[in-house]
């Protein structure tokens, strides 16, 4: 059985659902509805952290970071932190998804499927 989520934490991934980054909509329209042959969860809690996109199939996560992002240390931390969970974690920056969608999605694609 899975530890419960806090209530304020389960908040927060509701917040972030709704207030969703362009970067992270463009990204949905491919990750919902198991297009790449898989669930993806959005603004979804794992531990202390709630990460952008997560599939427990292949325990993928997902983030996306803004332009504004800077905070490379704490991203390591929490990277290595989710690694030592069994998750995979894959990084892009807004750029990324906006300049070249396509393969963004091919990238996921492949590691959905191995």
């Amino acid at each position: 059985m899975s530890p419960r989520i806090p209530p304020a934490q389960r908040e927060q991934a509701r917040y972030l659902r709704r207030t969703m980054t362009d970067a992270e909509k463009l990204l949905w329209e491919y990750l919902r509805d198991k297009q790449l042959g898989v669930r993806f969860r959005r603004q979804h809690p794992i531990g202390p952290y709630i990460v952008d996109f997560a599939t427990f199939s292949g325990r993928i996560v997902i983030e996306i970071d803004g332009p504004t992002h800077r905070d490379f240390d704490k991203d390591a931390i929490r990277d290595a932190e989710l690694v030592a969970r069994g998750w995979k974690v894959l990084r892009f920056r807004n750029a990324d998804v906006f300049g070249d969608t396509r393969a963004v999605v091919a990238l996921i694609r492949r590691l959905v499927e191995k």
